[in-house]
């Protein structure tokens, strides 16, 4: 499974970004397609995921109500669209999946098993 992160850039506080993650290679309905996060000298962190089989959606409490992600089946793609972006969403996002990961694990970037190059996203104050 190959992943191909895109849509990144320069944007200013207040705007918005449209991040996609195309999955190619063998697919499987049981994976989980998250975004995950990583600002300069910090951790990576997750952002959101979501449920191939059924949609559900998982949020990181500081992106809740900004951030919306979805997919598109016959494209193979996981979209993440950021909203009010704040100087404290620059980081590199990273797509990943994971297969066949129960709820709890669904935030750990260690439950992943493919990933793809990052992107550069980066909010100007």
């Amino acid at each position: 499974v190959q992943l191909q992160a895109s849509g990144g850039g320069l944007v200013q506080t207040g705007g918005s970004l449209r991040l996609s993650c195309v999955a190619s290679g063998r697919t499987f309905r049981s994976f989980t397609m998250g975004w995950f996060r990583q600002a300069p000298g910090k951790e990576r962190e997750f952002v959101a995921a979501i449920r191939w089989s059924d949609v559900s959606t998982y949020y990181a409490d500081s992106v809740k109500g900004r951030f919306t992600i979805s997919r598109d089946n016959a494209k193979k793609s996981v979209y993440l669209q950021m909203n009010r972006l704040k100087p404290d969403d620059t980081a590199v996002y990273n797509c990943a999946a994971g297969v066949s990961l129960i709820v709890s694990a669904i935030r750990l970037p260690l439950s992943y098993d493919y990933w793809g190059q990052g992107t550069l996203v980066t909010v100007s104050s």
